[in-house]
C-alpha cells in the first residue's frame, strides 16, 4: 500500500491557514468580518516579506550542504540598512545607488565567508559567526552609535504602500523575487550544481562541478540577498537602529527548516521557505495578539520548528 505523503511547503501553508482561522476566534480576532480578515491576512504576508527575502540566502547555503549556514546575515541586514539610510538621505535620486551599495557590500561580506570556508577550511558556523562580530564592529566604527539619515519618499511608496487592489508593494516585489529564486534553483546550471554539491560533493566534483567556485558564489549570493533584505527593511520601517537585523537571524534559519529544506543539504525549495516565513510570522502575530511574553513566543516558535522537522523526517523523501 502506497504511503501518503505531503510536501513540506504544502504542509506549512495548511498550518498557516489553520492558525489564521484559529486567530479569528480570539477576542481581538477578525471574527466573521471578512474585510478585517482580508486586511489581517495581507498584513501578515507583508510582514513575512522581509523575513522571506533574508531567508533566501539561508536557503542557498543550507541546500549547498557541508553544514552550510550564515550567522552573519543579521548584522549584514543591519549594516546595509544603515548604509541605505545614510546614503539616500531622503533623496529619491540616491535610491538606486543605495540599493547597489547594499547588494555589493552584502555580497562582499558573503564572499569573505566563502573564502574562509573554502580555502581556510573553517566551518560555516564558526566562520559566519566570527564574521558577524566583525561586521558588528564595522557598524560601530562607521556610525559611532549615532545614525544620521532619512528614507526617500519613493522607497515608502514602493515598499510600504499599496500598489493596486490594496496589495502592498512589498508583497508584489516578493512574488517577483520568488519567481526569480525558483528560476535560479530549478532552471539554471547554478541551481543544478547547488543541489549536486549539497547531495554529495565528491560525486559532484567527479561529475565536473567546480565545487570551489560554487561555494564562493553561494555565500556571496547569500550575502547579497541579505543586503537586499536590509534595503527592504529600512524602506519599510523608515528608521534604523544598531540591532535592526538581529531579530531576523534565527527566524531566517527556522523559515528554511519549516519550509522543508533538508538541513544536511541537497534538497529543498524557496517556495517552502516562503511558506515557512509566513507560518513563523503568523505564529508571532498570533502570540503577540494573545499578549504572550517574549520567552513564551520563543518557546512556541522553537517547539513548532521541532514538531515540523520531526514530521518531515518521517517522510522517506526527506531522509538521508
Amino acid at each position: 500500500m502506497k504511503r501518503f505523503t505531503i510536501s513540506p511547503p504544502v504542509a506549512a501553508l495548511i498550518l498557516a491557514v489553520v492558525l489564521f482561522l484559529l486567530s479569528g476566534l480570539l477576542p481581538n480576532g477578525f471574527g466573521s468580518d471578512l474585510d478585517v480578515a482580508r486586511a489581517q491576512a495581507v498584513n501578515i504576508v507583508r510582514l513575512a516579506v522581509f523575513l522571506g527575502v533574508i531567508a533566501a540566502g539561508q536557503t542557498l547555503v543550507i541546500i549547498s550542504g557541508y553544514e552550510g549556514i550564515d550567522l552573519s546575515a543579521g548584522t549584514v541586514v543591519t549594516l546595509t540598512a544603515i548604509l541605505t539610510y545614510v546614503t539616500v538621505k531622503g533623496e529619491n535620486d540616491m535610491v538606486l545607488p543605495a540599493l547597489l551599495i547594499s547588494i555589493v557590500v552584502g555580497g562582499f561580506i558573503g564572499f569573505l565567508n566563502g573564502i574562509g570556508i573554502t580555502f581556510l577550511k573553517i566551518s560555516p558556523f564558526v566562520m559566519t559567526l566570527g564574521m558577524s562580530g566583525v561586521v558588528q564592529g564595522v557598524i560601530y566604527v562607521i556610525n559611532h552609535g549615532n545614525v544620521q539619515g532619512k528614507v526617500a519618499p519613493i522607497m515608502t511608496r514602493i515598499i510600504a504602500r499599496p500598489w493596486f487592489g490594496g496589495v502592498p508593494g512589498a508583497i508584489i516585489i516578493w512574488l517577483i523575487f520568488g519567481v526569480l529564486m525558483w528560476l535560479l534553483l530549478e532552471r539554471t546550471a547554478f541551481g543544478r550544481n547547488l543541489f549536486a554539491i549539497g547531495t554529495n560533493r565528491i560525486t559532484a566534483h567527479l561529475s565536473g562541478v567546480n565545487v570551489t567556485w560554487m561555494n564562493l558564489a553561494t555565500y556571496a549570493l547569500a550575502g547579497a540577498l541579505a543586503g537586499f533584505g536590509g534595503f527592504l527593511v529600512v524602506g519599510n520601517t523608515g528608521v534604523v537602529f544598531l540591532a535592526l537585523g538581529n531579530s531576523f537571524l534565527f527566524p531566517s534559519i527556522a523559515a528554511v527548516a519549516v519550509g522543508g529544506t533538508l538541513l544536511s543539504g541537497g534538497k529543498g525549495s524557496y517556495w517552502g521557505t516562503m511558506a515557512g516565513a509566513i507560518v513563523l510570522t503568523l505564529i508571532t502575530s498570533l502570540l503577540t495578539t494573545m499578549q504572550m511574553t517574549e520567552a513564551v513566543r520563543r518557546m512556541v516558535l522553537g517547539g513548532t520548528l521541532l514538531l515540523l522537522i520531526s514530521i518531515y523526517g518521517r517522510q522517506r523523501g526527506f531522509r538521508q
